[in-house]
């Protein structure tokens, strides 16, 4: 299978362990990656064309994805700071 790209550990490389103790400790924080890695691969077979979609289905998507990258973002930078 193909490398699919922006998968959280590319988007926040130094952020992994926190990454992966949040999806273990946060219920809130696990399934937005769940959702978000939805998201992404649904993003990346519409890209690939092995999925078909509209021009604003495809984009919508992007927004999607983006929205819950600026809530990871928040989490890991809240989390970091210890509040």
């Amino acid at each position: 299978m193909s490398h699919t790209p922006h998968e959280l550990h590319d988007e926040f490389p130094n952020e992994s362990d926190l990454i992966h103790k949040l999806k273990m400790s946060d219920n809130h924080f696990a399934k937005l990656a769940d959702r978000y890695h939805d998201t992404n691969r649904e993003i990346h077979r519409i890209e690939s064309e092995i999925e078909a979609a509209s021009d604003e289905r495809s984009e919508n998507l992007k927004k999607q994805r983006l929205a819950m990258l600026d809530e990871v973002q928040h989490i890991l930078s809240k989390e970091k700071a210890g509040t």
